[in-house]
């Protein structure tokens, strides 16, 4: 008898393609509902992204000084997030038509919030961070109420 190795990543990514019958080994393997739901449901954490993508955590401690600054690894964990979230979308700087969603915040009496999702087209201003945009409204909305602690963490960060 042989034994397949897989790891959680790789099953994930080669399950959309798969036969029926691999499909079902995998689900057998995994849970069906592992390879179900959406990608919102999927990623809640840094580390949920990580996985997702395939990527290894950031070890805070090895990194902050004098390799990076704490607004650097802070930056690098929503930029992690970001492409968990977009499964493999990036955006299209040179199609004005397409719409490039982010997550805006605003100062209250209650603190740093989640304000709303907005999109541009083809402006990449520092406000809209391009490179933290999602291929839809539904993520950046969910990218900034799930995550407003570790924007709030970055954008408020004074060294």
């Amino acid at each position: 008898m042989k034994q397949l190795l897989i790891d959680e990543q790789k099953a994930r990514s080669r399950y959309k393609s798969a036969s029926p019958e691999i499909k079902e080994i995998l689900e057998d393997t995994f849970g069906k509902e592992f390879f179900s739901g959406e990608i919102t449901d999927r990623i809640k954490t840094y580390e949920d992204a990580c996985m997702e993508i395939g990527e290894q955590h950031i070890d805070e401690n090895k990194l902050i000084n004098p390799l990076l600054s704490i607004d650097e690894i802070l930056l690098r964990k929503i930029k992690t997030i970001t492409k968990a979230l977009n499964e493999g979308w990036k955006p299209d700087w040179n199609d004005s038509s397409q719409r490039k969603w982010f997550p805006w915040f605003r100062m209250s009496s209650g603190g740093f919030v989640f304000g709303g999702a907005d999109f541009g087209l083809s402006c990449a201003g520092a406000g809209y961070a391009s490179r933290l945009c999602f291929k839809n409204k539904e993520l950046a909305e969910y990218a900034g109420k799930q995550f407003t602690k570790l924007y709030s963490d970055y954008i408020l960060y004074y060294q």
